[in-house]
């Protein structure tokens, strides 16, 4: 029997799940999140001194580039249940370099509306095709990976974002251009270390332990699958923390209390820093989908506290206002961390092994119906005033619940049998999940039903 993650060998709680690979994509995600951070924080900025944009044209260049991009999920998630996800993986990052580089080429608004929207949908999509690497390179260790990759990711960006800020010190046009080639140069380096890594195997099955619908006789579908459509849902609402922490945040010290205005970029270092200290130890919180589902509760106290806290931070002076500002910046950051751990594992755990692909596709459209809905609800917020945060807390706390009693188990069991086998079925109690693992890294029984 294997040991408890308590009590894991010290060098084995350091290893990273996955062998070769996943530490490969470790490093992907890295450079990955370096370019990102570089361009991100001077694209605007490029728009509008290089290509001589309005600031009313670099809002309607960038949400439509939004709306395209929602659709990189679900077109992604379809062709990695068909297609070698490595290989649709190195295409999207390809694309996303691609249509970066081409900005480069005019000026003209259609042009550049046109080369920013087709950059954004591999862009979307290249999230759900490493979230579904993951998933299958790691096995049941997927948790665990993917809090290293997201500490990984936030270290990348951290030091693209500085990276930024210091070229944009120059603020010459040959040191925007110099963003945006640094960035196409981390794509193309990501795709060479992508095409070195195997292609996981897909799960042959998964068995959820939250009483799912029996295995259809036809393939699966997310677009029929009422209770997933719930759950992504529900996802999009819980996912506003984004919106919150990098607009709502900003905004509401600016307008609405006495805190310092520096407080503001100081915020999102703050975020940056708690994600990279706490992301992999509060992993194991979420080792299995009855633990990730019991993490809502905290996720939707940590959303309330942090709505609180915001609403106080209007009514005291300069300190007051600034603890209370950072309070609910770690009351969010928590909430972020938390929800990110359980949303990982729950829309894994409910999607059918044969169509994975396509169900963390529909997923992915939560966050990016998020990033279009998110900054007006919190720009709502921000002009109603004080009263407006707890209320938001409040709805963010019911959609937690809510979806605490949407992945509840169910009371049935379920057989199931692996993939071609021509044995009988093993009927599974919901209370006792098995963890989805490659074919080719083969578990005992008793392996399979023991915890990471």
């Amino acid at each position: 029997m294997e040991p408890t993650p308590s009590r894991l060998p010290f060098v084995r709680r350091l290893a990273v799940p996955g062998g070769r690979d996943g530490r490969r994509m470790l490093v992907v995600a890295v450079i990955d999140k370096v370019g990102t951070g570089l361009w991100t924080g001077a694209a605007a900025l490029y728009f509008h001194y290089v290509a001589h944009l309005s600031i009313s044209q670099i809002g309607v260049l960038m949400g439509l580039s939004g709306i395209l991009g929602i659709a990189g999920p679900p077109l992604a998630g379809r062709l990695a249940d068909r297609f070698p996800v490595t290989r649709i993986l190195v295409a999207a990052q390809l694309g996303r370099g691609a249509a970066l580089l081409a900005l480069l080429t005019t000026n003209d608004y259609v042009l550049l509306v046109l080369f920013s929207a087709l950059g954004s949908l591999p862009d979307r999509a290249s999230s759900v095709l490493t979230k579904l690497f993951a998933a299958r390179v790691a096995g049941p260790h997927r948790i665990r990976y993917q809090s290293i990759q997201r500490t990984a990711a936030n270290i990348g960006w951290a030091v693209g974002a500085a990276g930024a800020a210091a070229a944009l010190t120059v603020g010459t046009t040959a040191s925007y251009q110099v963003l945006l080639l640094a960035n196409v140069a981390s794509y193309l380096v990501i795709g060479v270390l992508t095409l070195r890594c195997a292609e996981p195997s897909a799960p042959s099955r998964i068995v959820t332990g939250l009483g799912a619908s029996p295995a259809p006789t036809e393939a699966a579908t997310p677009w029929r699958d009422r209770r997933y459509l719930a759950f992504t849902g529900s996802e999009i609402w819980l996912f506003l923390d984004d919106s919150i922490l990098q607009v709502g945040f900003p905004l509401w010290i600016v307008h609405a209390t006495d805190a310092p205005v520096g407080l503001a970029p100081l915020v999102l270092v703050l975020n940056s820093v708690l994600v990279i200290a706490l992301q992999v130890p509060l992993s194991r919180f979420a080792s299995t989908t009855a633990a990730a589902r019991r993490l809502l509760v905290p996720v939707g106290a940590a959303f309330l506290t942090g709505g609180v806290a915001l609403a106080a931070s209007a009514g005291g002076g300069p300190w007051f206002a600034t603890a209370a500002v950072l309070l609910a910046a770690v009351a969010f950051t928590l909430a972020e961390i938390l929800h990110s751990l359980s949303s990982w594992e729950l829309s894994i755990a409910l999607a059918p092994g044969e169509a994975q692909g396509a169900y963390l596709g529909v997923h992915g459209l939560a966050q990016s119906a998020q990033r279009s809905l998110g900054p007006v609800v919190v720009g709502v917020a921000v002009s109603v005033g004080p009263f407006a945060w707890p209320v938001l807390g409040a709805t963010l706390v019911a959609a937690c619940l809510a979806q605490h009693r949407l992945v509840r188990p169910s009371d049935a069991r379920r057989p199931v049998t692996a993939a071609g086998s021509t044995g009988a079925a093993k009927a599974l109690s919901p209370a006792e999940p098995v963890r989805p693992h490659a074919p080719s890294q083969p578990e005992s029984n008793a392996q399979r039903s023991s915890r990471p």
